[in-house]
């Protein structure tokens, strides 16, 4: 289909094949960690079978409204930007911690409501932070994303956390074969073709790990056709003070962590984002957490697992995106669909993710080949920001002794990451320079700063 010349990429219009192909790509992208939150606190909280499949079918359905808000956008809300939404990982521990306490499903949805409210509050006050994230930081914390992300693809790769057979060299083969299959594909194939590599890599993959006995398709039998999520289902919200403190400490990471994301979208789409636009955004963001207290998930984030798939496949239109929202509301309320998607194994997801998000950590690196290293302290940014947001990475146990708050903030390594690299930008190029230094006052170091 022709697009008029004016038209921005990030507003093209695909063709309908191409917006489902391109669509299902980012689902089956992120579909594994959309699906975590609700399995690892539903599984903390010990709920039945059947509340788990309905906290999952929940999830589903909110994270596509979420991705059709923030891609598609209404008056101030939505970036308008190809970002897909799902539960952050950084609301798990204190969801826990809610919910084996005494006040269970209902506390943790009274405390994700007034933190959706507040996201919704602050967002114009970080919109008018983003003077504060040169290339410098947004180079840092997209190379940071990126690298933090490269253990989700390498536990996938290995069986998934948890598995039986976790770390088996048939695993990681499998993953290997698929990582080929997707190099292969962007790198031999037709561009119409190259652009749904990571979607052919896994239904390789998927065909491959069928007759090998690497899952089966037994669930989906027993699955439901039809299931609607309605408000409160389980039980009416609970506001304790204790919960609402914890839940607002997450607010601010996974506002600081959506920002990172917004921004490296912006730079892989050429569409920079502005102050305006962050700011509907990150209340996108808080409608969204909302709406996850009300119909029974947790709160929502940009994901930047498909960051990756953006700037791997070049396909920058948001209607793409959208349409992967729409798939994700057709999962949430048809079960049996799914089931089906449920059904692909994590190795075959491990080949596909170590591109995707290697991807991410190399397009913060052509962000910070723009960055002037000569005569300033730059580099020691860089360097200590990624040392920071990798700590917890490396060392998972590194905070276990710190307060429950330090933990939240800190255990993200990209949260934590993102926090140093706009501390220390504003200690080395907005604070006036130490006597007899050359530092701080060289036009390079107020660029990049």
């Amino acid at each position: 289909m022709a697009t008029p010349a004016d038209v921005h990429p990030v507003d093209e219009m695909p063709p309908a094949r191409q917006l489902a192909a391109f669509g299902l790509q980012h689902v089956l992208a992120m579909y594994a960690g959309a699906v975590a939150v609700p399995l690892i606190v539903g599984g903390a909280l010990k709920l039945s079978p059947a509340d788990l499949a309905y906290l999952i079918t929940a999830d589903l359905l909110v994270c596509g409204i979420a991705t059709l808000i923030q891609c598609v956008g209404f008056w101030r809300f939505g970036v308008r930007l190809p970002i897909m939404q799902g539960c952050t990982f950084a609301a798990v521990s204190p969801m826990v911690l809610i919910g084996t306490t005494g006040g269970g499903l209902p506390a943790i949805y009274g405390s994700v409501i007034v933190a959706g409210l507040a996201i919704m509050l602050l967002a114009p006050v970080f919109g008018r932070l983003l003077r504060y994230f040169p290339p410098l930081v947004t180079g840092t914390v997209i190379l940071i994303i990126g690298v933090s992300l490269l253990p989700v693809a390498g536990n996938w790769a290995a069986g998934g956390v948890g598995a039986k057979g976790f770390g088996e060299p048939r695993n990681l083969a499998l993953a290997a074969f698929v990582l080929l299959v997707v190099l292969a594909v962007q790198r031999f194939a037709p561009a119409a073709l190259s652009r749904i590599a990571v979607l052919i890599g896994i239904a390789v993959g998927l065909a491959v790990a069928v007759p090998f006995g690497f899952t089966d398709f037994g669930g989906v039998a027993d699955a439901d056709w039809v299931g609607i999520s309605t408000p409160f289902h389980f039980g009416t919200p609970v506001f304790r003070a204790s919960a609402i403190v914890s839940m607002l400490v997450v607010a601010l990471v996974t506002m600081t962590e959506t920002t990172g994301d917004l921004i490296a979208v912006g730079e892989l789409t050429g569409r920079r984002v502005e102050p305006p636009s962050l700011a509907d955004g990150l209340r996108a963001d808080g409608l969204s957490t909302v709406l996850g207290g009300v119909f029974n998930t947790f709160p929502y984030t940009a994901f930047a697992q498909n960051v990756g798939l953006v700037g791997m496949t070049r396909v920058r239109s948001r209607w793409v995106v959208a349409a992967a929202g729409g798939i994700l509301v057709l999962l949430g309320l048809l079960p049996k669909l799914g089931a089906v998607v449920a059904a692909i194994p994590a190795p075959v997801l491990g080949g596909a993710g170590l591109v995707m998000f290697g991807t991410v950590a190399a397009s913060g690196l052509r962000t910070l080949a723009r960055v002037d290293f000569q005569g300033n302290h730059n580099l020691t940014v860089v360097a200590v920001s990624v040392a920071i947001g990798m700590l917890p990475v490396g060392v998972p146990a590194v905070y276990a002794k710190f307060p429950d708050w330090f933990q939240t903030v800190m255990n993200s390594g990209i949260s934590a990451g993102c926090l140093s690299a706009i501390v220390l930008n504003l200690l080395f190029n907005h604070l006036p320079a130490k006597a007899g230094s050359d530092y701080g006052t060289l036009p390079e170091a107020e660029e990049a700063g």
